[in-house]
């Protein structure tokens, strides 16, 4: 089965100070997950605020990371968009920058059909000899990735995997049967990594592991060496700080939550702003439980 790496992702945030990026705290953060055992580090996506990061900036912290990610860590770099021409040249720049990956959002906003699905893939993984993991998050594209198009995917020499973010259980479960011994399946929902696991997925792409990394990875090598009760334990302890760090749009939650630990300051870029006042509480105390166990 083609994959690129087992175990725990950390989708991570980028930190900034003042408007620019805080290349201290980034080295804290890599650093930081090396020592919690994170299999991989996902660097521009989503939750790296990747939208409101220029070009520039983007090939610095390309460079940056890579030359600070060594031994069996895997670098992947976002490189999604709505523009099948604008990917490519973000995922062939990438490439030449040292990603080990690239993950690759499904175009949003165009709303494009499932064959337009199939094409825009296609010639993003045609101009890159680099692993692809597909993204499927139908709540902020409002498109789905239907296991069928994944299916025919997977026949892509270098596309390796799926980042599934649909919490619909009949659809996660479809697409893990569809895609077993072909391509790998991680889970894109915090709250539903343990069931990912149990039924089968390959690893997590994770927002929690920005302040907990060494909880998820224990999780997935629990889970991977079939030790189901354990891994229950630490989900079941973490579901908290999961629902938490979604209680708005993410990443403002694990920005914050991440600030408390000391890892980064509280500032992301507009049109993204700081963790509302009635929420505060709500994520320290999450944060408050999680910290000695």
């Amino acid at each position: 089965m083609k994959k690129i790496f087992s175990g725990s992702c950390v989708a991570l945030i980028t930190p900034f100070k003042k408007e620019r990026i805080d290349y201290e705290k980034l080295e804290e953060l890599l650093y930081f997950h090396k020592v919690a055992g994170t299999s991989a580090i996902l660097i521009l996506g989503t939750t790296g605020e990747s939208p409101t990061v220029s070009y520039e900036e983007r090939d610095e912290i390309i460079r940056f990371c890579r030359a600070r990610i060594d031994g069996e860590t895997k670098l992947l770099v976002g490189a999604g968009t709505n523009c099948t021409k604008t990917s490519i040249m973000i995922a062939q720049k990438a490439e030449r920058l040292g990603a080990d990956g690239l993950l690759v959002v499904s175009p949003y906003y165009n709303k494009c059909t499932q064959d337009g699905l199939f094409n825009h893939y296609k010639k993003i993984a045609e101009s890159v000899r680099i692993p692809i993991i597909l993204y499927n998050v139908p709540s902020r594209t409002s498109v789905n990735i239907e296991p069928e198009t994944a299916l025919r995917l997977s026949n892509i020499e270098n596309i390796c995997g799926i980042k599934e973010a649909n919490p619909d259980f009949n659809h996660i479960q479809k697409m893990i049967h569809s895609l077993h011994g072909k391509m790998a399946v991680y889970s894109g929902n915090d709250d539903l990594n343990h069931y990912f696991l149990e039924n089968g997925a390959n690893g997590v792409i994770s927002v929690t592991a920005n302040v907990f990394p060494e909880l998820v990875a224990e999780h997935c090598k629990l889970m991977e060496r079939g030790e189901v009760e354990e891994a229950k334990i630490i989900h079941e302890k973490l579901s908290g700080i999961n629902k938490a760090l979604f209680v708005e749009t993410n990443p403002i939650p694990v920005k914050y939550a991440a600030s408390l630990l000391k890892l980064c300051d509280n500032e992301l870029r507009l049109p993204l702003t700081p963790l509302s006042f009635k929420n505060i509480t709500y994520v320290k105390k999450e944060i408050e439980k999680l910290k000695n166990f």
